[in-house]
């Protein structure tokens, strides 16, 4: 095997003491994101913390996923596993960022033409159900697990080791090129990547009243349409069948004026 080069990080640094410190200390700041979102909500549409738990904890199940992914595929070649790294972690943020878009789209459309109410990302009933919870990560983690393979196989492309070269070839310094990479980067990119896609899986609140008893979908404006058709029906037929009796009557009127009179002469 080809030796390491000069510059970057060296094996199993992305695992060692220095690494797993920048990694918590990246999970404690991203996912603080997520809670401002949350204050940042107007209070008529806050989510209780339950929902936003449910909520937040399928982002954190699949971006656990990804970057363990991401720390697995970078140290199993010779290259620089910081610079692998950051190019995995681009193209999670760009790539994979339209593909779990893609995967949250496809899956709401066959979770609501097949009226699994409980499998609606954002949905857990009333009161709110574990099961529902469970069911929503295992989708989504699904999803990450689709990104993640259609990313490993764009990185077989070869071009990659100058894209390498080019984005951290200048740093000299090991622990400067692993804070840039392990907390820098991926704290600003995070946090888009978890408000964009906390607003794709959460329950929208023009949505809330768009799941009935049954599990059918019925949007507000199609429940008011039907009611306003429900309260004028009454006057409309009643109108009708005024106007029906009152139109029989004055052709029963122009009847008996038209019909001729006969007289019997004796």
């Amino acid at each position: 095997a080809a030796p390491r080069p000069a510059h970057g990080c060296g094996s199993g640094a992305l695992l060692g003491r220095f690494g797993v410190l920048l990694q918590a200390l990246l999970a404690l700041c991203a996912f603080s994101t997520l809670m401002l979102k949350r204050f940042k909500e107007p209070k008529a549409e806050r989510r209780p913390w339950r929902i936003w738990f449910y909520d937040t904890s399928k982002q954190a199940i699949g971006a656990v996923f990804i970057h363990f992914a991401n720390v697995f595929l970078s140290d199993l070649t010779e290259e620089d596993p910081c610079s692998l790294y950051l190019i995995n972690f681009i193209l999670d943020a760009t790539l994979g960022m339209l593909l779990i878009w893609l995967g949250v789209k496809v899956v709401s459309w066959i979770v609501q033409h097949k009226k699994y109410t409980y499998l609606v990302f954002g949905e857990y009933g009333d009161p709110p159900q574990a099961a529902a919870w469970i069911g929503q990560c295992i989708l989504y983690l699904l999803i990450m697990v689709f990104e993640k393979t259609v990313i490993s196989l764009v990185l077989l492309i070869p071009g990659w080791t100058k894209l390498q070269q080019m984005l951290l070839g200048y740093i000299p310094n090991p622990q400067l090129e692993l804070v840039l990479v392990m907390f820098v980067v991926p704290f600003i990119v995070n946090a888009i990547m978890f408000w964009v896609v906390d607003s794709l899986i959460m329950r929208k609140y023009k949505q809330k009243d768009t799941l009935d008893i049954n599990g059918s979908i019925e949007t507000p404006r199609a429940r008011r349409t039907e009611e306003s058709q429900v309260l004028l029906s009454p006057d409309m037929d009643f109108d009708q069948s005024e106007s029906d009796q009152d139109v029989s009557g004055l052709r029963g009127t122009n009847q008996k004026m038209k019909q001729p009179s006969y007289q019997v002469v004796i």
